[in-house]
């Protein structure tokens, strides 16, 4: 005779927690909502989530949501999903998130450059807000029409239509760079740029131009080429095809161009960096995968989205979201020397 099945425990509230930690239930909602700084000593935060914790309560996010009129969900728009960059900004945002029991659905608009399909159309209502990296301004026409606060990240700082921005120092990167390159002695410089047109490689393309500009005697050409290998290759192998003196470095707008210049390099007979100086920009694993290993500028896109989502968690909450660029390093390695001297 089997015996009769046994109900499950009952789920611990948060007034257990509060009867166990011996505090109120105002006091468990503030330190479990994360509001808890300067309102809370951090001894009964910590002996509120001991209580949570060993009781295994867990908030009922969707009651909260209900009451607060919110879902607790932010969407994350990217050009692409393919762009080790994007996949850390995602990281960086949702570790953030997670710390304020948001979540982050991630959305993808193709290469950023063209509206992607409406994401509003039937998911509006179960969203609190929106964050967009890297977009061209014909891409966001949709998230400005949303109705939710918007939070754009490495955009143009002349835009106001976002409620908040977080951007990265990327002249100052360029500036790095080209820097770098002048002071090796190099005056023949080609600049293999994106063909994306967003703002963050038009400030790219105008930091490397005032710098060189600056130089007596030396001279830059631009091409362009989708953000792949093979269009990057392809590219710089019709610069180096071209008449006239070779250029003695290649600028390349990330990693990705400059991997497709380094193979271009080699199949006319040239060595990098000994006949052509090759950089890159993103610092990308692929940077160090290639060799020689790629001189390049180091973006810290974890932290850029960790600051983007706290600039929405600011909006939302009513606070003034931070506005200031983060800096960008450049990182010296094999792929850059002295030009040749013939």
């Amino acid at each position: 005779m089997s015996s009769a099945r046994q109900p499950a425990p009952p789920r611990p509230t948060s007034r257990d927690v509060a009867r166990a930690a011996g505090v109120s239930q105002a006091t468990v909602s503030l330190v479990l909502g994360a509001k808890w700084r300067g309102r809370v000593s951090a001894a009964t935060a910590e002996r509120v989530r001991e209580s949570a914790s060993s009781l295994g309560y867990r908030p009922n996010l969707a009651a909260r949501s209900l009451r607060l009129g919110r879902t607790r969900t932010a969407l994350l728009v990217v050009p692409a999903l393919t762009n080790e960059f994007f996949a850390r900004v995602y990281t960086g945002a949702a570790a953030v998130a997670a710390e304020h029991d948001f979540g982050v659905v991630l959305y993808p608009s193709p290469d950023g450059t063209g509206p992607a399909r409406d994401p509003f159309a039937s998911a509006r209502a179960a969203l609190d807000g929106v964050i967009a990296s890297s977009m061209a301004a014909d891409a966001v026409g949709a998230l400005r029409g949303a109705g939710l606060p918007l939070v754009m990240l490495d955009s143009d700082p002349g835009d106001r239509g976002a409620a908040a921005r977080v951007n990265l120092d990327i002249a100052d990167g360029m500036r790095q760079v080209t820097g770098h390159l002048l002071d090796l002695g190099h005056r023949r410089i080609v600049h293999l740029a994106s063909a994306v047109d967003t703002w963050t490689f038009a400030a790219r393309a105008r930091a490397l131009r005032d710098a060189v500009d600056d130089v007596p005697g030396a001279v830059l050409r631009t091409v362009s080429a989708p953000l792949d290998v093979r269009a990057g290759r392809e590219a710089a192998e019709a610069v180096l095809a071209s008449p006239g003196p070779l250029p003695t470095a290649i600028v390349c707008d990330d990693d990705i161009l400059a991997a497709g210049a380094c193979k271009a390099v080699r199949r006319r007979g040239l060595r990098v960096p000994d006949d052509i100086s090759v950089t890159g920009f993103d610092d990308l694993a692929l940077a160090t995968a290639v060799e020689p290993e790629l001189t390049t500028v180091r973006l810290p896109a974890e932290q850029v989205g960790e600051r983007g989502m706290t600039a929405l968690l600011d909006v939302l909450e009513g606070r003034a979201a931070a506005h200031s660029d983060l800096p960008v390093q450049l990182v010296v390695r094999g792929s850059t020397a002295s030009p040749p001297t013939t």
